[in-house]
């Protein structure tokens, strides 16, 4: 298209009455592409952003914070302290001597080697103590025994197989 004078000055027009690029180029039978960058070179002014809005944002509430288990390298280098119990509120005069209830440290998980040959599929609830690995023998070249390896590695489809 030739952008004579006529189709400029009807463009600076529509532009001024805050049509959308889009709106215009249907308008003036031209791409919305053509009416951007014709309004760039004349130096038109920007438009607003039909995504980006002004509006007066409301300040959201902070996230609650939630707790997390640690992450579980940390929690297998570091063995899980085993708290002791509260100990029950008395509303008589206690006995002279109670006994003081101190933490045990709970005995390292056994982890598979970096490295070895002892499969690291994990099983149970990580900060548990029921939780715990495999440790079957695993395959070459895998970190998984046979029976977890098939669950970890799927064979991707051939899509082709399901085009009709």
């Amino acid at each position: 298209m030739e952008w004579n004078a006529e189709a400029i000055s009807r463009l600076r027009a529509l532009w001024a009455e805050g049509h959308s690029t889009a709106e215009i180029g249907r308008r003036m039978g031209v791409s919305k592409n053509a009416v951007v960058g014709k309004a760039h070179r004349l130096n038109l002014p920007a438009r607003p952003s039909p995504i980006r809005r002004d509006v007066v944002a409301t300040p959201k509430p902070a996230p609650a914070r939630r707790h997390t288990l640690p992450p579980l390298r940390a929690a297998l280098r570091e063995p899980l302290p085993v708290l002791a119990r509260p100990e029950p509120v008395m509303t008589a005069a206690p006995p002279a001597a109670l006994p003081v209830a101190r933490p045990v440290a709970a005995a390292p998980r056994p982890f598979p080697r970096v490295g070895g040959k002892s499969c690291c599929w994990p099983i149970g609830e990580p900060g548990t103590s029921s939780f715990t690995f495999c440790t079957a023998e695993a395959m070459v070249a895998k970190p998984y025994c046979a029976e977890h390896a098939a669950i970890a590695y799927v064979k991707v489809r051939d899509r082709r197989e399901d085009a009709a």
